[in-house]
């Protein structure tokens, strides 16, 4: 099963696509994460199309069963938040319409699911995703770790789910 995580963001959305293998005791494997851009120079519409069209692409080659997006739900910067909001949506019904479960999380439930407590900071997160999925380097921008711990969340999470982790290859 693949489950994609996202960390929305009009300019920079994170996604980070792990594996979960029932058949191996539950195994979890990074497959992918990266970060879609998209130039604030370029007219809302057409970014947020742009968007749309990036996590169309991924769904379509992963074919995750379950999309796992970050909530927003603070930032001082209104116009900040809209347009996190704004990507937010876009990713929800895009997912929803490929037939993907979408499931949101609190960027609380999401620091605590993957390092034990809600008040995480950045760099304890970036350090347990990589401890976590045995990935050597942190991941590039910070944004795509960010949505690799969401799918670390969902997997998590998710009723009678327990999981174990392994080294990428």
């Amino acid at each position: 099963m693949f489950v994609l995580g996202i960390d929305p963001g009009l300019s920079r959305c994170g996604y980070g696509v792990l594996e979960q293998d029932k058949s191996k005791s539950k195994v979890v494997k990074a497959v992918a994460a990266g970060v879609i851009r998209t130039s604030p120079k370029t007219d809302l519409a057409v970014r947020l199309a742009e968007l749309q069209e990036e996590i169309r692409s991924l769904i379509d080659e992963y074919e995750p069963e379950e999309v796992a997006i970050e909530r927003v739900l603070f930032q001082v910067n209104v116009s900040s938040a809209m347009a996190t909001g704004q990507a937010a949506g876009v990713a929800m019904a895009t997912a929803a319409a490929s037939g993907c479960a979408v499931n949101l999380y609190s960027p609380n439930e999401v620091k605590l699911a993957v390092a034990g407590w809600g008040g995480a900071d950045k760099k304890q997160m970036e350090q347990m995703v990589q401890t976590l999925l045995s990935i050597n380097k942190p991941l590039r921008p910070v944004d795509a770790a960010d949505a690799v711990a969401v799918a670390l969340c969902h997997l998590a999470m998710k009723p009678s789910s327990s999981m174990l982790v392994s080294e990428t290859k």
